[in-house]
């Protein structure tokens, strides 16, 4: 009456076989291979805990290093060594700069190494992807070989302290103060205002103007009949008064000398004062000893070249020098004009009649 019924039994009763066979193929394999999969997720496992434990460890090392530098520099502030080294701010911002760089050098390896250790844990065939890293990397060399140069001389640069955010400095291609010290690119302000953005590879030379102390240096020039001993008594009675004024005195790092004279010329003599003061200081110093080396001499009568009574004596001395010399054309009569007179048109003769 049902036909069909022994035909669906026979179908189910094949089925249940089936999936019972393929349950035990199952059970078998990962019975086979449970241990190489426990074997390797705990390798796994052990690379991701090395790999962080290692990475946390120097990360912290380098913070201690960095910490520790700036420690040992703080000892000699207010000291005269601390007055040769850069301000605390300084500090701070190039060690932050190192440590930055030197937490991604670092966590850059180690990361790296971790990745390849794990692909190789997945039997992958690290060969193929070893070459072709190797092959982008050098395409990649001599495509941006400037950036990779900038990047290098940037981390030079900071490392050995060249220059740094406020200082002064002539890097050949611009001058002016440091404004921002990236690992490509340093921006100056120059003198006018203007923002200078100069590639760190390109920086073949650099002066800093802020480091260390600077020298203020003036030129006086008097007439060369003055008497030098008052002079230079004049000089060095302007130095010892500038060096206790405020607040020249702390910009000041040492006494105002007079090197004596420079040149003597046949109306002039050139004296030569030199004082060392602290860094960036050295044009302001120099325009305040002209300001008060002009204020005592005219106070002791002594006379600096350019000035009006060597103008009035120079014009007394030759009153025809701004007189023009005279010409023979002035004269209309003399043989010069008559020479250079044009020839007149002869004159018409009598008409001859017919």
């Amino acid at each position: 009456m049902f036909p069909s019924a022994p035909a669906a039994g026979r179908e189910d009763t094949v089925t249940l076989e089936e999936a019972q066979e393929r349950a035990t193929d199952a059970a078998g394999w990962v019975s086979e291979n449970w241990s190489t999969w426990l074997e390797t997720g705990l390798r796994i496992l052990l690379i991701i805990v090395v790999a962080a434990a290692l990475r946390m460890i120097i990360r912290k090392t380098i913070t201690n290093l960095i910490d520790r530098m700036n420690r040992t520099a703080s000892a000699v502030d207010g000291t005269a060594l601390g007055g040769l080294l850069v301000n605390a701010e300084r500090r701070r911002q190039r060690s932050q700069a190192i440590g930055s760089v030197l937490r991604s050098v670092a966590s850059f390896l180690i990361v790296g190494t971790a990745a390849l250790m794990i692909l190789d844990t997945f039997r992958i065939n690290l060969a193929p992807l070893l070459a072709s890293a190797g092959v982008a990397g050098v395409a990649i060399g001599f495509g941006a070989r400037n950036l990779v140069t900038d990047f290098l001389s940037g981390v030079f640069m900071i490392l050995e302290d060249q220059y740094g955010v406020g200082d002064t400095v002539d890097a050949g291609v611009a001058t002016g103060e440091v404004i921002e010290v990236g690992l490509r690119v340093t921006k100056l302000r120059g003198p006018n205002g203007a923002i200078w953005y100069v590639r760190n590879g390109e920086v073949k030379r650099i002066g800093n103007l802020s480091q260390g102390w600077s020298t203020a240096a003036v030129e006086v020039t008097v007439r060369a009949d003055e008497d030098l001993d008052q002079v230079r008594d004049t000089l060095t009675e302007v130095g010892a008064r500038i060096a206790k004024d405020e607040p020249w005195n702390e910009r000041l790092w040492g006494p105002v000398e007079v090197l004596g004279l420079d040149s003597v010329l046949l109306d002039s003599m050139v004296v030569g004062v030199s004082a060392k003061t602290m860094p960036g200081q050295d044009l302001a110093v120099a325009r305040e000893l002209r300001w008060r080396i002009k204020k005592a001499f005219d106070a002791a009568g002594i006379s600096i070249v350019g000035g009006p009574d060597a103008a009035e004596e120079e014009a007394a001395a030759d009153p025809s020098a701004a007189v023009a010399a005279p010409s023979a054309y002035a004269s209309a009569t003399s043989p010069q004009s008559l020479a250079a007179s044009p020839i007149p048109p002869p004159a018409a003769g009598p008409k001859l009649g017919k």
